[in-house]
């Protein structure tokens, strides 16, 4: 995750090979709270906040 900033937005594209699971669980998690909410950046676009899944990932250890 050191090659990523600390601040800015990420694709779902990009986030799952830092989180290592797939696009539904990533979903479910969502759905379940226990992963942060994603932003709307377009109509058919969204992207998570790095500064939250940095917090997120922190959480983990």
């Amino acid at each position: 995750m050191d090659n990523f900033k600390e601040i800015g937005l990420i694709r779902q594209k990009q986030l799952l090979p830092l989180v290592g699971f797939s696009a539904p669980t990533l979903w479910r998690k969502v759905k379940a709270g226990s992963f942060p909410q994603p932003i709307k950046i377009g109509e058919k676009m969204t992207a998570w906040r790095m500064e939250e899944i940095r917090i997120w990932m922190n959480g983990l250890n």
